[in-house]
């Protein structure tokens, strides 16, 4: 049988003028559930995620701060990198676009598209979102502003900058569109397709230093940096430590590989046009896939912190603890589409689910076995899973996967309630006995698949089965 092909996953780079949300927060555990999957089929897997750091909007927080960019960008990429133990992350590199590293690869894509000759200067007058970070064409907008930014007016701007030729890659990119699978879910495909199909315009990729100082200078002009687009996008191979690639990493997950990134629904342009766009004229290969979320919205609006409905990440994890914000991100938010979360929701589905469904499961399985079987029951095979389990994990839908998790959860429930072996034990105990074991079983199957999920549940119930001991609870109840 031959070795799978290797897998690069990455989430997007969080912008640092601001605490985490619960939207990177879904981001990251949807990509840290779909590397652990991979990696238990036996795929070698590099994961990565990291923090955008440049750019006017951040000059303009850390100035208002009375920090220097750099101390205001140390203090938010540490937000950021916390996450990682807060949200159990197997992460592989944390890259951040101030690195060194990160900034020599920026300047050198910056070369091979100049070279290519699709870099240019010219003056340039236009409506320019700060929020975006981006010059707006008159759709892009919607009553005069931005979709994104509703509450922050455009601002005309006129300077001299360089441009990418974006357009001279029109009919490649309807070609690279075309293949079935560059974007999940398909609707954002044919959003993509639509987008290129209306045609190209060529973008901004530098900034005047005399209006925005804070980003990589572009090489060979001191009087410019670059657009902090143009740097950010290169940390999906810079990561990997190209162009040196000392390690082999490059040429093992993204030339050899199957790379796959993930990102929101309002990162379409970005990610799937104007990036392989650049990928192609530095002449490496464009992503294999990029998986697009939608936004999660709270009492039917937009976060915003004006109204008071943020969530916080970290809130969540000190109300529920870590496994149970996974499983409310995995399991209650869409693993596709946008999505509704209140505080009063996320209380029912912890209790619902996690207390009175999955922690109650194992607490009164593992209390017959204890009581019952004298003995760990024989290991069970390492089984092939589910197809309909495997098949949504590979199509990247975990809210799915997560249904048929506690499909089975209920499914054992039920067969508790309706076989009774806490009373047939009682009458015949070789029976009684094997219904445990049964019971035991299937519970530690239920466990195997909750490992991309729920890593700790995983740990938990494994450890429960193997010593024939039932666990402290699970998950405590709200108080």
């Amino acid at each position: 049988m031959s070795k799978p092909k290797s897998l690069y996953i990455t989430t997007t780079l969080p912008y640092v003028n601001s605490d985490p949300h619960i939207g990177f927060a879904l981001e990251i555990i949807q990509a840290d559930a779909i590397a652990r999957h991979n990696r238990l089929m036996g795929r070698e897997v590099f994961f990565s995620t990291g923090t955008d750091e440049h750019g006017q909007k951040i000059a303009q927080k850390a100035d208002e701060s009375g920090k220097s960019r750099q101390e205001y960008v140390d203090h938010y990429a540490g937000e950021f990198k916390k996450l990682s133990g807060v949200l159990d992350l197997s992460i592989d590199n944390f890259i951040r676009t101030t690195d060194k590293a990160h900034e020599d690869a920026a300047q050198h894509i910056w070369q091979l598209c100049d070279k290519a000759g699709d870099i240019y200067k010219k003056k340039y007058k236009g409506l320019y979102c700060v929020g975006c970070e981006a010059y707006l064409k008159d759709t892009d907008m919607v009553d005069g502003k931005c979709p994104n930014h509703p509450n922050t007016d455009p601002q005309e701007i006129e300077e001299e900058n360089y441009f990418f030729k974006l357009s001279n890659y029109q009919q490649y990119l309807e070609d690279y569109l075309a293949q079935d699978g560059v974007i999940l879910p398909e609707w954002r495909r044919k959003e993509a397709i639509k987008f290129v199909q209306d045609g190209l315009e060529d973008f901004s990729i530098s900034r005047d230093t005399t209006r925005m100082d804070w980003g990589i200078p572009v090489p060979g002009d001191s009087e410019h940096v670059m657009y902090v687009w143009f740097d950010a996008l290169t940390n999906y191979v810079s990561t990997l430590g190209w162009p040196s690639d000392d390690d082999g990493y490059f040429d093992k997950f993204w030339v050899n590989g199957d790379t796959l990134q993930t990102a929101g629904k309002d990162q379409v342009r970005f990610q799937s046009i104007m990036w392989q766009a650049m990928l192609k004229s530095a002449g490496l290969p464009a992503t294999g896939r990029v998986l697009y979320h939608g936004f999660i919205n709270s009492g039917g609006q937009k976060m915003s912190k004006s109204i008071g409905n943020v969530i916080s990440p970290y809130e969540m994890v000190e109300k529920y603890g870590t496994e149970a914000t996974r499983y409310i991100l995995l399991r209650h938010v869409h693993t596709f589409d946008d999505s509704d979360v209140t505080w009063e929701r996320m209380d029912e589905w912890y209790t619902a689910n996690l207390v009175n469904g999955l922690g109650n499961l194992v607490a009164r399985v593992m209390k017959m076995a204890e009581s019952h079987l004298g003995e760990p029951i024989a290991r069970p095979e390492a089984d092939s899973f589910d197809t309909e389990y495997l098949e949504a994990l590979d199509s990247y839908n975990i809210q799915k996967a997560c249904d048929f998790i506690w499909k089975k959860v209920g499914e054992l429930d039920e067969r508790i309630a309706s076989e009774q072996p806490f009373k047939v034990i009682k009458e015949d105990e070789q029976k009684g006995r094997e219904m445990i074991s049964e019971l035991v079983h299937d519970l530690y199957i239920i466990g195997r698949m909750l490992y991309p999920i729920l890593p700790e549940a995983n740990k938990t119930i494994k450890a429960a089965v193997l010593a024939n001991k039932k666990p402290e609870n699970m998950f405590g109840r709200l108080e």
